[in-house]
């Protein structure tokens, strides 16, 4: 998706500043473009993100959107993962977003304008995926920062989108994006049926189209007031739905209860 982005981006004549693990495969996709700045960028190493937007500052003068898409996704129950697999998650997903956000917000600040895009996923709203949790968890993360984040830098004339993406015909789902416990225990049926289900059934059948992703990204970033909460595709737009019947449906049962526990 941020590949799609990037191309699109140049081909419409903005500027971008680009950011992969490795320069290689940056310029192998997107070869040479008069304003492109294609960067390696550790997210997890916070002086590689400043020494990255310092050299975007210094190259385009300025920075006006920012999109965070590094990420993961990393399956197994929460038993079967250990502490070290979830960490990780968890640094990639919401610890190197918010070394991007932090680094570049006093560049934002002073300037007293700016756009942070955040990629969370459907998974960080709708969370009933067995085998997902601790991914489900970085995105719901990445929501509720984002979130906060809104209310404090919207005083400073800085806005904030969070993108729910559902299933979008990218790499995602394949080999290097997606981990798999590395000690899974045979009783969780429900998380290794739902890994076959991704493996066999959803690669290939996804419904967005990353290309026009990338254009519903330029309209955001376009917008001068740009939504809090964006759900992006269809399937999207449905679980989101489908989960606030459900939270509707739990107040209503529960409304007495719950105001029962007041003086």
């Amino acid at each position: 998706m941020g590949l799609s982005l990037v191309k699109r981006l140049l081909s419409e004549g903005y500027k971008v500043a680009a950011t992969s693990r490795t320069l290689e495969s940056l310029e192998k996709e997107v070869g040479t473009a008069a304003g492109f700045l294609p960067l390696e960028v550790n997210v997890t190493d916070e002086t590689s993100v400043r020494n990255a937007i310092n050299k975007t500052i210094k190259t385009f003068g300025g920075i006006d959107v920012v999109v965070n898409n590094a990420g993961y996704g990393q399956l197994g129950t929460l038993e079967e993962l250990s502490d070290k697999e979830a960490r990780q998650n968890f640094d990639t997903n919401v610890f190197g977003l918010l070394n991007v956000m932090r680094n570049v917000m006093p560049h934002l600040r002073n300037k007293r304008s700016g756009h942070i895009i955040n990629i969370s996923s459907i998974a960080g709203f709708l969370g009933a995926f067995p085998g997902w949790g601790i991914y489900n968890a970085t995105k719901f993360a990445v929501a509720g920062l984002t979130e906060a984040f809104s209310a404090e830098a919207a005083p400073l004339g800085i806005k904030a989108t969070i993108v729910y993406p559902g299933y979008f015909k990218t790499n995602f789902l394949l080999q290097g994006s997606l981990r798999l416990a590395a000690n899974p225990i045979a009783e969780y049926k429900a998380a290794r049926d739902l890994e076959v289900i991704h493996d066999t059934q959803i690669i290939g059948n996804q419904p967005g189209d990353p290309e026009k992703a990338a254009l519903a990204f330029i309209r955001l970033a376009e917008n001068e007031n740009p939504p809090l909460h964006f759900f992006m595709g269809s399937d999207s737009f449905k679980m989101a739905n489908n989960k606030i019947e459900i939270l509707q449906s739990a107040l209503s049962a529960n409304e007495a209860l719950s105001n029962s526990t007041d003086f």
